[in-house]
This record gives C-alpha cells, sequence and structure tokens, in this order.
C-alpha cells in the first residue's frame, strides 16, 4: 500500500505540480507576458498574454507533414525528448522548502539536462534532411557553446559562495543552496553574487532563443532554420518546449539566487515562484534590450564569452577570497 501511495504521488508530481501540467500553463503564460512586454518596450499593442495557448492548441489542430527525405523516428521523437528534458529539470528545482527531485540532483545534472533540448532541436533538424535546417543547425551549435561557459561560472561561483558556508569546498547540490538561502538570505543580497546574477539574466535569453539571441531560427532570413520542414503537433511542441524553458531557467535563477523567499505552503510558494519568474523575465528583456541590438551569430559567441564570461567570473573570483 506504501508502495503504491508513493507511486501515485511522484507522479502527481510528473504529470501535475510541478511536472508536465504546472510547466505546460506556466511556461505558456510567461511566454505570453515575455511577448507582451517586448511589444510594450516596442511601442506596439503586442498579441494577447493568452496568445502562445492559441497557438499551440492551432497547431495541434493542423496537419503533420513529414519530408520525403526526413528520417522519420528522429523527425518526430526529437521535439518529445526535448520537452520531455525540460520538465524533468523543473521537477529538480527547489520551490522554498518542497522539493520534488531536488535531493537527487544538482547544478552539474541542470547543466547536462539542458543541453538535451537544443541537441533534440539539432537532431530533428538534421533528421529534416532540409539545407536550411542544416544553417540553423550550425547557428543553434554556436549559441550553445557560446552560453556554456558563462554558465558554468555562474555554477561555480554559486557553488563555492555555499561550499564556503559548510566547509565542503564546492556546493552544488541545490537542496543545500536552498538551505544556504533560508538561513543566511537571497543570494543575490550578497553584493559578490550581483555580477553572477547579472551574468544569468544576460545567458537566459541565449538559451531560449529569443531575441535578439535567435539567430538560430533567423525567421526573416532562413524560413525559421531548424524548423523549417516543421509543422502540426511536432511545431507546436517545440513552441512549448521554449515557452518551459523560458520558465525553467527563470525558475532556476530563482533558486539560485531569490531562494528563501516564501511561507513553507508549497501552493503559495509555486505562485510566489511564478511571480518572481516574471520578474526576472521583465528583469532580462529590459536588461537584454538595453545593452545589446540585433546580434550576428559570431557577436553572439564574442559577446558571451567576453562580457557575460566576465562577470561571472568576477563573482567566483569574488566567492573564491571569501567575499
Amino acid at each position: 500500500m506504501l508502495v503504491l501511495i508513493n507511486v501515485l504521488k511522484y507522479l502527481g508530481y510528473i504529470l501535475i505540480f510541478p511536472g508536465f501540467l504546472f510547466c505546460f500553463i506556466c511556461g505558456l503564460l510567461l511566454c505570453g507576458i515575455d511577448r507582451k512586454l517586448v511589444a510594450k518596450m516596442q511601442k506596439r499593442v503586442g498579441p494577447p498574454i493568452l496568445q502562445p495557448f492559441y497557438d499551440f492548441f492551432k497547431l495541434c489542430g493542423k496537419e503533420t507533414i513529414i519530408p520525403a527525405a526526413a528520417n522519420k523516428t528522429m523527425f518526430m521523437a526529437a521535439p518529445l525528448v526535448g520537452l520531455a528534458a525540460l520538465v524533468v529539470i523543473q521537477l529538480f528545482i527547489p520551490i522554498n522548502g518542497f522539493e520534488a527531485f531536488s535531493g537527487m540532483a544538482d547544478v552539474i545534472v541542470i547543466l547536462y539536462l539542458l543541453l538535451i533540448p537544443a541537441m533534440s532541436s539539432m537532431l530533428g533538424g538534421a533528421a529534416s534532411g532540409s539545407p536550411y535546417a542544416g544553417i540553423g543547425l550550425s547557428r543553434e551549435m554556436v549559441t550553445i557553446i557560446s552560453c556554456e561557459l558563462p554558465l558554468v561560472l555562474v555554477f561555480l561561483a554559486v557553488a563555492k559562495k555555499v561550499g564556503a558556508a559548510y566547509d565542503s569546498g564546492l556546493c552544488f547540490s541545490l537542496a543545500q543552496i536552498a538551505q544556504y538561502q533560508t538561513e543566511h538570505g537571497s543570494l543575490i543580497l550578497h553584493g559578490s553574487m550581483l555580477p553572477a546574477a547579472a551574468a544569468l539574466l544576460l545567458t537566459i535569453p541565449g538559451e531560449t532563443g529569443s531575441h535578439p539571441f535567435d539567430a538560430a531560427e533567423a525567421e526573416t532570413e532562413i524560413c525559421e532554420g531548424l524548423l523549417a520542414e516543421y509543422s502540426g503537433a511536432p511545431l507546436g511542441i517545440y513552441k512549448l518546449s521554449h515557452a518551459v524553458k523560458l520558465l525553467t531557467l527563470t525558475s532556476l535563477f530563482t533558486a539560485l539566487f531569490l531562494g528563501g523567499i516564501g511561507t513553507g505552503i508549497v501552493v503559495v510558494d509555486a505562485i510566489i515562484m511564478f511571480l518572481l519568474c516574471i520578474v526576472v523575465t521583465a528583469l532580462t528583456i529590459s536588461l537584454v534590450h538595453a545593452v545589446t541590438a540585433r546580434l550576428k551569430i559570431e557577436q553572439i559567441f564574442k559577446f558571451y564569452w567576453t562580457a557575460v564570461s566576465t562577470l561571472a567570473f568576477i563573482s567566483l573570483v569574488l566567492a573564491w577570497c571569501g567575499l
């Protein structure tokens, strides 16, 4: 009986909260808010906040066309694998005192899992047999390489800061990072962590492929690049994955730098986390649009490996010095 209860509990975690249903609703809402904020910054009315929901269900109702030259299995499976990886990441991210699976993972696992959605989109694009997808694939690969260095440096800075408090050298455990912030306050309040927080904010649009870091899709240049041959439900799943990834990265930022904010009531803390994700999204959009314009792929690489990595490295050095 106890085994059955545990199975049902973990199924609830995976399928409802903080798993698929939570990711589906909050991810698409966050994507809608993101699009609305960008439109306001550009002095446009913009789409309604629920537009991502309309787009997803409309795409699911359309015919799926598979190119004759495509590897059908890989072409159809790639979107599902990417979405599944993002839902798994969300399961590992602690929400104040609530931890679904966070005791079983650390930021190193998160770093590896973040590669899966990008790799799945690249495999899907390659499986389509389209030359346009091949161009988008190469651009996506450069973007991945660009974002990995600042991400690693941010994780190292946080791990050193928390590890110093527990005399453990480097602490990569998400549970311990959450515990540290409950005891000592949010990491963003520590001056040495501000450059790392800014670096992660700047990395979020690169990881999600949002403007101005959307060179892999480049809709007006190469017919949406990686997604050139996708239609129907698979394209809808890719759009959903983009929204869920935005939620995943902003909630990861919340867990790493805004932890310790909550009431101990799971439902309330989930709402607080989502509101913080909205704030982080607004800050990200404002910061990125303030310091960048439309970037070419080589400019994206230079931007992340110089300016953004330098910010993260400053925090790492300060943390290593005990500040």
